[in-house]
Formats: structure tokens, C-alpha cells, sequence
């Protein structure tokens, strides 16, 4: 009997040892399912995310590079509309301008004896006088300013006739312009004379419009001799 009994029971467990063994490889299965899944989420997560970080960055260098490209060509425009400004003006005569022609060049470190009060050229000092926007409040020396006429400067002179505001007025045009320079010359006849290379407008005031026009006209203008020469060093 005892026998007996030992052999079912070992019958009974049988079957029940089987079905743990498939509960388990079933829990096993569900939870690598889950897992996967999990990685599944996780993954698409991270490739969401990236693809708004790489869109962002995108979208940012994108922003940074168009910006920088209206930017410059905002610049373009208008350098191109002051060049085309300029060549109109070049053009256009002005009233009460004199021309003088066929001025020599020469580099000499005498004086020099100029027909025209003030000169505008003829043989000058081989040094040029600094006419990037200067202005000297003491007379300056006929020979290095005639050198900066000849690269492309236009100088401003004026006599005892001309008034503080007008004096300021054009201190204030020339210290904002490039190629440009400013003294007193006590020994001019006209108030105020504007010189260029081989060019000069003499007027009574600083607020005659023919000033503006002089220097779009003349600054760098065509009867610069020497194009692009520097105006920022030399000295008296």
C-alpha cells in the first residue's frame, strides 16, 4: 500500500512540475517581451528627440546663415547704390567750380610757389599730410597738402571771414569722411574754398548745398591721380 501510494504521488507531480516549468519560460517570454518593447519606446524616444535637436541646430545654422547673408547683402546694396550715387554726381557739373589742367607732380622738399591760393597741385612734398577726416586748427604746410590732393582728398580751407557755426559745421563733415581734411588759411580771398586735384569752389557759407555735392563729387573722385593711396599716415 505504501508502495503504492509513493508511486502516485510521484504520478501526481509530474504533471504539475511540467506546467511550472511552461509558467515560467511563459513569465520568462512576457517579461522579454516587455523589455523589448521597452527598449523599442526608448529607442524611438531618442531618435525623436534627436531629430528635434538636429532640426534645431539646423533651423538655427540655417537662421544665422540666412541673416548673415541679408546682412551682407544689405551691404552690398548699399555700397553699390553710394558707388552708382557717385558716378551720377561725377556727371554732374557744379556751379561756380574752376578746373585747372596740366599740373605737374613732381616730389621736391623745397617750397614751391603755387598760382592758385589755396593750391590744387602742382610738385609737392613727398610726404602727404594725414587727411583721413583731419582737422588742424593751425595752417598747414601748402606742399604735403597738395600731396594728399593728389590722392584723392578734398581740403577744406577757411579765412576769419567764416563764422564758429559754419566752422563747426564743416569740422563735423570732414571728421565723418574719409579723404578729407581741414585747416584755416587766413591768406584765401573766398570764406570758405573746397580744393581737389586740380579743382576748387570757393562759397560764402557751410550750408551752400554745392558743399555736399563737392564732396560726392570730388572725395576719391575722377580727377584723383593716385587712386587708393593710403590717407592715413604722413605728416607735416
Amino acid at each position: 500500500m505504501g508502495s503504492a501510494s509513493k508511486q502516485s504521488n510521484k504520478a501526481s507531480n509530474k504533471p504539475n512540475g511540467k506546467a511550472a516549468q511552461a509558467e515560467r519560460r511563459a513569465r520568462i517570454a512576457e517579461l522579454r517581451a516587455a523589455e523589448e518593447r521597452r527598449e523599442k519606446r526608448n529607442r524611438a524616444v531618442t531618435i525623436a528627440v534627436a531629430s528635434v535637436v538636429v532640426a534645431a541646430m539646423i533651423g538655427g545654422v540655417t537662421w544665422i546663415t540666412l541673416g548673415a547673408k541679408h546682412k551682407q547683402d544689405q551691404k552690398d546694396a548699399s555700397a553699390k547704390a553710394a558707388a552708382q550715387a557717385k558716378k551720377d554726381a561725377a556727371n554732374v557739373p557744379i556751379d561756380g567750380v574752376q578746373t585747372f589742367d596740366n599740373l605737374s607732380r613732381n616730389h621736391v622738399t623745397t617750397p614751391v610757389t603755387y598760382p592758385q591760393t589755396p593750391p590744387v597741385g602742382g610738385d609737392h612734398n613727398p610726404v602727404w599730410l594725414g587727411c583721413m577726416g583731419n582737422v588742424y586748427d593751425q595752417p598747414v604746410k601748402n606742399e604735403n597738402a597738395v600731396h594728399s590732393l593728389e590722392h584723392g582728398a578734398v581740403w577744406v580751407t577757411y579765412n576769419g571771414k567764416a563764422t564758429p557755426e559754419d566752422i563747426k559745421a564743416l569740422s563735423d563733415k570732414v571728421k565723418a569722411t574719409p579723404y578729407s581734411l581741414m585747416s584755416p588759411y587766413p591768406d584765401e580771398k573766398g570764406t570758405i574754398t573746397l580744393s581737389a586735384w586740380g579743382t576748387q569752389l570757393v562759397v560764402d557759407k557751410a550750408d551752400d548745398p554745392r558743399v555736399e555735392k563737392f564732396f560726392t563729387k570730388y572725395v576719391q573722385g575722377p580727377q584723383t591721380q593716385e587712386p587708393g593711396a593710403s590717407c592715413s599716415t604722413g605728416s607735416m
